[in-house]
């Protein structure tokens, strides 16, 4: 038994603005699962497959108070192609943002609603990603991180150090995951989060258990509503384990 990751989870004030918004950044489509609920996939794709982590938006009223510790980083291919990249966001309403960064060849930046993204300078290792090269996750340690995400997931673990640790899709395709060691401490429930899914035939509740051995835990929340798993990775960051498919 295995899960792949298959999507993030984004809560916004206005889900079909905050849509557009990112669906005009990477060039995907749009859809729409009722009021409140958008989704994000590339134009053609059949879901779930591992050549791109979709994402979901979710209409919640609760304000923003604090950096995010997940966050898309945007691949470039040249230098010229970072500076234009930059500026078309900017013209969709995105702004700079300072998160501490200091100096460095990447560039911070927030989306309509505040929700900090990384347009990154042009690296091999990102070429083939498409417009996602990474979803990237703060914490404390990396290794613990890429210890259960290695063993919850049946993606590949390339590095991992005390500062980075990297996983990507067992068929070497889509957008990498990212663990970063980072200072800050997480309060509250995270704003942006993982999704992921077992495969066919695989049983839910066993998942779960499963999950639990490697160490994830039960957060504080009503469940009686839904029909998905909602469980926390070894550094307390919620994440949903949706139905097999």
């Amino acid at each position: 038994m295995a899960t792949r990751l298959v999507q993030i989870n984004m809560k916004a004030h206005d889900d079909s603005a905050l849509g557009r918004f990112w669906a005009e950044v990477l060039g995907w489509g749009v859809d729409s699962e009722g009021p409140g609920v958008t989704n994000l996939e590339p134009v053609g794709f059949t879901y779930p497959g591992p050549t791109a982590v979709c994402i979901d938006l979710i209409a919640r009223p609760e304000p923003k108070t604090a950096k995010n510790r997940v966050h898309l980083d945007l691949a470039t291919t040249s230098a010229a192609h970072q500076a234009e990249l930059v500026e078309r966001l900017k013209g969709l309403g995105a702004t700079l943002a300072d998160v501490g960064q200091g100096d460095v060849p990447w560039t911070v930046m927030a989306d309509p609603e505040g929700n900090e993204f990384c347009v990154l300078e042009p690296r091999p290792v990102y070429r083939d990603t498409g417009p996602i090269a990474a979803v990237v996750v703060d914490c404390a340690d990396p290794r613990e991180m890429a210890r259960f995400w290695g063993e919850a997931m049946d993606w590949t673990l390339h590095a991992v150090t005390d500062d980075l640790a990297t996983l990507r899709s067992a068929k070497d395709v889509g957008p990498y995951l990212e663990f970063v060691r980072t200072p800050d401490t997480k309060s509250g429930w995270n704003r942006v989060h993982l999704d992921v899914r077992p495969y066919p035939g695989d049983d839910l509740a066993a998942e779960a258990a499963r999950l639990r051995a490697l160490g994830a835990t039960d957060p504080d929340f009503d469940a009686s509503a839904i029909s998905w798993t909602i469980l926390a990775d070894p550094e307390g960051n919620e994440f949903c384990l949706l139905a097999p498919r």
